[in-house]
Order: structure tokens, then sequence, then C-alpha cells
């Protein structure tokens, strides 16, 4: 798996992902990147799961996104609907993370759109411990979004074995 995270605060959103790729307990790429702006940079997406079923999952937002004109809430609803439905698509093994600079999701093939509460958000093995170092830095620091993705993550590398500090940060501000 992989870790990615996004922080949503005072509209602006940062989103990171580790470049760790394993197959089974074996490392085979260290800089991956598993974090795209989309719609004119004005959407991050990360996955986490099987490389091929994220990025069909990319080209899928990226539709979903052309289609309602930008409008995050409305993509992520759509592209959850048509992803649980679909047989061939119901059978990626992935989850997909979306943010604006008002909204952040996740998304998954059982058909969740989950906005969380306190505007953190990760997804993959080592988001857990990611989450949970954004939430505390979020309530008990000035860090900007950016940095508390970044802090956050290298956490959650000294914890996951599963997550490496080859970190790709992207941010809208």
């Amino acid at each position: 798996m992989t870790t990615v995270l996004a922080v949503l605060k005072d509209g602006k959103v940062a989103m990171g992902g580790d470049g760790q790729v394993t197959v089974d307990k074996t490392v085979i790429k260290h800089k991956a990147k598993k974090i795209r702006k989309m719609f004119d940079g004005k959407v991050l997406a990360g996955f986490a799961g099987s490389a091929a079923d994220g990025l069909a999952l990319f080209e899928k937002f990226e539709k979903k996104l052309e289609e309602y004109h930008g409008n995050l809430p409305r993509a992520c609803v759509e592209l959850a609907k048509e992803w649980r439905l679909d047989k061939a698509l119901r059978r990626l093994e992935a989850l997909l993370l979306a943010a604006d600079k008002e909204h952040l999701f996740v998304l998954s093939g059982t058909g969740d759109v989950v906005e969380p509460d306190e505007g953190v958000a990760g997804i993959g093995s080592g988001s857990p411990y990611a989450v949970a170092a954004a939430r505390a830095l979020s309530k008990h620091s000035a860090l900007s979004p950016r940095e508390m993705v970044e802090e956050s993550l290298k956490i959650a590398a000294d914890i996951c074995i599963y997550t490496n500090q080859n970190l790709t940060i992207e941010e809208l501000l």
C-alpha cells in the first residue's frame, strides 16, 4: 500500500503521498507519484492501493470533474455511484482522496464519499499514523497545511514499513 494525506485549513489545502511501491513484502519502487493536480490545477487527487487501479480511477475522476464543471462534491458522488455499480470498476483495489479549497473527500468502491469533520483525511497503510499526527498539528500549531502534511507523512514513514520519506506534496492556495 502507500500513504496519502490531505489537510484543508483556512481555504488552503495540501495533499501529499509517499513514493513507496511494494509487492508483498518487497519494495520495488521508491519514488512513485500518487498525487495529481486536476481540472486546471483547481483539484487535488491521490490514490492508495494498486497502481493500475489508482491510475484508472484518476482517469474516471478527471472525466467526472470535466462533466460536472469542477463541482467536486458532485463529481465525487457520481464517481462513487459508477464505481459501486460497474462490475469491472467494483473490482478495483484502491481508494481515492480528492480535495479543493472548500472540500475534502475520501472515496471507495463500496460507495463511500466521506467528508471528514476536521479537514484531515488519509488513505493507505500509514494513514492512521499520518492522520493522527496531522490532527494534533492542526489543533496545536500554526503550521501551514503543506507543513502539516510533510511532518505528518514523515512521522508515518517512521512507523509504517509500507511508507517511505520520498514525498510528493501538492497544494492549492
